[in-house]
C-alpha cells in the first residue's frame, strides 16, 4: 500500500530534488512554458501552483515565503505582477501538462508543462488595462494636398512609366549581331 506517499523522489536525494524543483519552478515562471519529461513536470505542478496561490495575495510573509523557496527577485516579482494578477479569480489549475513524443535519445516520455492562461507582459497589462477606462488620443490630421498638384505629381508618374517601357521595347527589338 501506498500510505503516506507524497511525492516521488525522483531518483534524487533530498537537495538535489529541492534543487530540481526550485530550477524548474524559476524557469517555468520566467519562460511561461517549459519541455521535460512527465515525472518531473507532475512533480513541480504542485510546487508550481502553490507559488501562485501564494502570489495572488501580495503580502511581505507571502514575498518572503517565495523568495525562500525560488531565491531569485526577479522571478518572486514576476510572480506577484504579472502571475498573480492574472490568475486573481481562478480558484486553482494554473498549469497544465501536454504530453509529446518521446526524447528520440532515450525514448523519455517527454511533456510541455505550461501556464493555462498567457501570462506574458503584453497580455496581463492589457487584462489590467481592460479594467480601467479607456481614453484614446486625438490623431493628428494630414496636411491637405491640393488636388491640382495630386494631377500634375500623377501625370510625371505615367509620363516616367510609359518611358520605361518604351525603352524596354526598344532593346528587345534591336538585332543580335553576328
Amino acid at each position: 500500500m501506498r500510505h503516506k506517499v507524497a511525492h516521488s523522489k525522483l531518483s534524487r536525494n533530498t537537495n538535489a530534488r529541492r534543487a530540481l524543483l526550485k530550477n524548474l519552478a524559476t524557469n517555468l515562471v520566467l519562460h511561461e512554458r517549459i519541455v521535460t519529461t512527465i515525472a518531473k513536470a507532475k512533480a513541480v505542478k504542485p510546487f508550481v501552483e502553490k507559488l501562485v496561490t501564494k502570489a495572488k495575495d501580495d503580502s511581505l510573509v507571502n514575498r518572503r515565503y517565495l523568495l525562500g523557496r525560488l531565491g531569485r527577485e526577479a522571478v518572486v516579482k514576476k510572480l506577484f505582477e504579472l502571475v498573480g494578477p492574472t490568475f486573481k479569480d481562478r480558484p486553482g489549475g494554473y498549469l497544465r501538462i501536454i504530453r509529446l513524443l518521446p526524447r528520440s535519445g532515450d525514448r523519455a516520455e517527454m511533456a510541455v508543462i505550461e501556464f493555462v492562461e498567457k501570462v506574458s507582459e503584453a497580455a496581463a497589462r492589457r487584462k489590467l488595462e481592460d479594467k480601467a477606462p479607456r481614453v484614446e488620443a486625438k490623431k493628428p490630421k494630414r496636411k491637405e494636398v491640393p488636388p491640382a498638384k495630386l494631377k500634375q505629381a500623377s501625370k510625371k508618374i505615367r509620363q516616367a512609366r510609359s518611358n520605361q517601357a518604351e525603352k524596354k521595347k526598344t532593346a528587345k527589338k534591336k538585332p543580335a549581331a553576328k
